[in-house]
């Protein structure tokens, strides 16, 4: 990777991980309903479960989806159907100390869920074809050390933001319209990969 395209880089992580998506809709679900030191295992595994998808991305998957294409739609339609299945459980959640029906996504869940997350996909997969003409492992390293080290904020302020609204949450009727929300929202940020 040459020099001048790491300004490049550092914006495309910047603004792929802070745009409103799967992740930090369910971060910001996450920190409203069990606070921030609860949700830092979640974040943990979204900083480096993505580094690592990043990694395998460019050592060799790419290859796997040109050679069979079809492997790309069925992964789309597996996240998606994944995706619906977390907005139905956040949807129907309340609030965990209230309800005790709220669970935050653990480390190995929140990494593991990159695996299934279009956005993810879609930012790993076009990082890799921009940054990595080389395909060579520094290259590789390099964007995985970037969108951890854009992650770190990101998930923070997604957090951040919806524990926050943790003194609005207060009643039973706002804690379910807002986790309502939050699933219709986790639904249509799925809507640009269909």
């Amino acid at each position: 990777m040459e020099i001048h395209q790491l300004g490049a880089l550092a914006l495309f992580a910047f603004v792929s991980t802070f745009t409103p998506g799967p992740n930090n809709i369910m971060l910001m679900t996450s920190g409203a309903n069990v606070g921030f030191k609860r949700t830092i295992p979640h974040m943990l595994g979204i900083a480096l479960g993505f580094a690592f998808m990043v990694i395998l991305v460019g050592v060799g998957l790419m290859g796997i989806f040109n050679r069979y294409p079809m492997s790309d739609q069925i992964l789309k339609y597996v996240s998606l159907a994944y995706l619906l299945y977390l907005a139905t459980k956040i949807a129907m959640s309340g609030r965990a100390q209230e309800v005790d029906d709220f669970k935050p996504l653990t480390f190995v869940g929140a990494a593991s869920f990159q695996w299934v997350n279009p956005k993810g996909w879609s930012m790993a997969l076009s990082s890799v074809t921009l940054f990595s003409a080389n395909g060579t492992w520094f290259d590789v390293a390099i964007i995985a050390l970037a969108f951890t080290l854009a992650n770190i904020p990101s998930v923070s302020f997604w957090t951040i933001a919806g524990q926050q609204l943790q003194h609005w949450l207060t009643t039973p009727v706002r804690i379910r319209a807002f986790n309502i929300t939050m699933a219709l929202l986790l639904i249509a940020s799925t809507v640009p990969m269909i």
